[in-house]
């Protein structure tokens, strides 16, 4: 499936592309069979768990335990030759999953956000694939501001405060905190450029991570949603200190820190323990 030159654009310069058919029926249910394993097996990283029979929201990062599954799945999957020809990187490197679940058309929008206020990445070549096994329409889907990731990288959100969504995570001035978008949209539609698609099973939005991005609600008339997201990175990945003032995400992150506590500002982001797929 190649990366055109218009859709090669507008990743650069958007920061988001939506590829219609990228994965065939196959591939899909392979992806949602991992999928509903990892939810079933939730890791030590996730940030909520489901509610007993009360399905709402589930949301798991990096699980250790189920590592060498996904690692080997995204050998058979088409993303390596993707993110190759978007980025024009020589190799492409898996790095792990995320796993969303929004069920009962009660679960609210996921807040805007960046994953590198929290994850320790720079440069050009990061891109996350973002499944989702749902028919949804777009004001249920994913919501990207166009080109933030080439604007301010912002402050975290805490996640703690569901009064005020922009709760910094770390609140010590070295970023500056992130603009309240969703009320900011309802003064004025047009205040931030907000792009989103219909999904159809085996399209994915191709995302880079720097990109101010949330997850739109569910609701009556599209009561769940299930996303799998797959990260990548390439030759231009850097990795990043982090702010130091949360003692949780200090410098490294929460996520294989062991391996991030060996790299230095700037290097390229590169360990064995990261599946090379290209």
């Amino acid at each position: 499936m190649p990366i055109t030159p218009s859709v090669r654009k507008a990743f650069r310069n958007d920061g988001a592309v939506l590829v219609e058919n990228c994965l065939d029926e196959t591939q899909l249910a392979q992806c949602y069979e991992a999928f509903k394993w990892n939810v079933a097996n939730p890791g030590p990283y996730k940030f909520q768990a489901l509610d007993g029979t009360k399905l709402q929201t589930h949301i798991d990062n990096a699980n250790p335990v189920v590592k060498d599954k996904y690692d080997d799945l995204v050998m058979t999957l088409p993303f390596g030759k993707l993110f190759q020809e978007l980025w024009g990187s020589e190799h492409v490197w898996y790095f792990a999953e995320e796993v969303f679940v929004k069920e009962g058309g009660k679960s609210g929008r996921g807040p805007w956000h960046q994953d590198t206020a929290n994850l320790p990445w720079a440069g050009e070549h990061w891109g996350n694939a973002w499944i989702t096994f749902n028919k949804i329409p777009k004001r249920n889907s994913l919501e990207i501001v166009r080109g933030s990731h080439r604007g301010i990288q912002y402050d975290g959100a805490s996640f703690a405060n569901a009064e005020d969504p922009t709760d910094p995570l770390y609140g010590d001035g070295s970023l500056p905190r992130l603009p309240h978008i969703d009320k900011e949209l309802a003064e004025k539609p047009n205040a931030w450029d907000v792009i989103s698609w219909p999904i159809t099973p085996g399209d994915v939005v191709l995302l880079h991570p720097r990109s101010l991005h949330g997850g739109a609600a569910v609701d009556a008339d599209t009561p769940d949603r299930h996303t799998l997201v797959l990260r990548f990175f390439g030759d231009d990945a850097k990795f990043r200190c982090l702010p130091t003032s949360n003692p949780t995400y200090a410098r490294n992150g929460v996520l294989f820190s062991e391996e991030m506590a060996k790299l230095n500002e700037g290097e390229p982001f590169r360990s064995p323990i990261f599946r090379q797929i290209v």
